[in-house]
C-alpha cells in the first residue's frame, strides 16, 4: 500500500506594498473611532484630557474625497518651532485610507533619506511611518483621547 505525503500549506505572501495599504486602512479605522476625522471641518481642533499633553489636530484641507491633516502635541521643536513630533496625514474618506505622508520628529525626510533615495528606501520608510501613526493613534485612545474631548479651537483674528 502506498502512503501519500501531505502537501505543505502555501500560505500568500503579503508584499511590502501589500502590507503598507493594509496599514493604510487600520489607520484610517483607528482615526475615524479617535477623532472621525472625515467628518470634520477644516480648522484646528484639540484634545485634552487633563494630563498637560494636549493632542492637536488641523483639518489644513477638505477637498471632496480627501483631507490634508496634522496630527501633533502641543509641543514646538526649539530649533524650527515646528510642532514635534507631528505627522501629516492624507486622509481618503471614499477608499478609507489614512497615508501618513511625512513625520517630523526632529528631522525632516529629507535628512533621513536624502534628496533622491531609492524607491525601496522610500516604501521602507513610508512603512515605518505608517506604523508609527498606528502605534500612535492606538496610544491616544487608551490615554483617553477621542470624540468627546476633541474641541475647536477659536480661530485667530
Amino acid at each position: 500500500m502506498h502512503l501519500a505525503t501531505p502537501r505543505p500549506l502555501r500560505m500568500p505572501r503579503l508584499s511590502r506594498f501589500g502590507w503598507l495599504m493594509a496599514l493604510y486602512a487600520e489607520n484610517h479605522a483607528r482615526m475615524q473611532r479617535l477623532f472621525a476625522a472625515g467628518d470634520l471641518a477644516a480648522g484646528a481642533y484639540v484634545s485634552s484630557i487633563g494630563d498637560g499633553l494636549d493632542v492637536r489636530l488641523d483639518v489644513l484641507e477638505r477637498h471632496a474625497y480627501t483631507s490634508e491633516l496634522r496630527l501633533s502635541y502641543g509641543l514646538r521643536d526649539p530649533h524650527t518651532g515646528l510642532p514635534d513630533p507631528s505627522a501629516h496625514l492624507r486622509l481618503y474618506r471614499d477608499a478609507r485610507q489614512l497615508e501618513a505622508t511625512h513625520c517630523y520628529a526632529g528631522r525632516r525626510w529629507q535628512d533621513v533619506l536624502g534628496l533622491a533615495p531609492p524607491p525601496a528606501q522610500v516604501l521602507d520608510h513610508r512603512l515605518r511611518m505608517n506604523t508609527f501613526l498606528g502605534k500612535w493613534l492606538a496610544y491616544l485612545a487608551e490615554q483617553g483621547h477621542g470624540v468627546a474631548s476633541l474641541r475647536p479651537l477659536p480661530q485667530a483674528a
